[in-house]
């Protein structure tokens, strides 16, 4: 199959490697583009563990220190990878969403222990935070990248589309789901004949609407499960 790839660049070509493994061809369509925040090195007294909710915050938070020691509590098996590929030596993987990573933290961390020091993109919210500070954790967000929505899907993209040379599309996020939609009504695209493959419910909830040829829905939020729908 040929699939449309809908993630960041960087992350985008990881996984169009792994699509080729699987033989089915990727066409990147990068729908958000980050950008890493410059800054002096990030004080990390008191600091018990890392929360990192994507591979992004794992690169951001390596661009602002060398320190590899602390443990680190990511949300899923890509992030995960991109900690242990960084080098740092101690990292929990909750396999799942924000709301996997708060329930395991509450067993892996000591909220007497010190801070919980959360590398966030600006554009987060802040529901994680939140829900460990009323477990009785402190949690301390640095805002270490932002992630902006593309203005328009790609040329090659578009024309593929059009032409029902792309059989499959991959969601990872609600955002890059409202992003396609948006991207495909400014130039009058109908996804005709593309089976849409979402990370989540709510992913493809902001699809709704749009005539895919049917919806398929990991049965876990991480990159795993959803390549598994394939």
């Amino acid at each position: 199959m040929r699939i449309l790839v809908t993630r960041p660049a960087e992350d985008g070509a990881e996984i169009a490697h792994r699509l080729a493994e699987l033989g089915h061809e990727a066409l990147l369509a990068p729908l958000l583009d980050v950008s890493f925040f410059d800054g002096g090195a990030l004080d990390l007294d008191g600091v018990q563990a890392l929360l990192v909710t994507s591979a992004n915050g794992v690169r951001a938070f390596g661009r602002r220190t060398a320190r590899r020691d602390i443990p680190l509590f990511a949300v899923g098996p890509q992030t995960a990878e991109a900690a242990l590929a960084a080098g740092f030596l101690r990292v929990r993987n909750a396999a799942g969403d924000a709301v996997a990573l708060a329930g395991a933290v509450s067993h892996w961390a000591d909220p007497t222990a010190g801070v919980l020091l959360h590398a966030a993109g600006a554009e987060s919210g802040g529901w994680l935070a939140g829900a460990l500070t009323e477990k009785g954790f402190t949690v301390r967000r640095e805002n270490l990248y932002r992630v902006d929505a593309a203005p328009a899907l790609p040329d090659d993209a578009v024309a593929a589309l059009r032409a029902g040379r792309v059989q499959a599309a991959l969601f990872f996020s609600p955002r890059s789901a409202q992003v396609f939609a948006a991207c495909l009504e400014k130039v009058g695209l109908a996804p005709a004949g593309v089976v849409a493959v979402c990370i989540s419910a709510n992913t493809a909830e902001a699809l709704k609407g749009l005539p895919f040829a049917e919806f398929r829905i990991a049965a876990a939020p991480n990159q795993t499960a959803l390549l598994a729908c394939l």
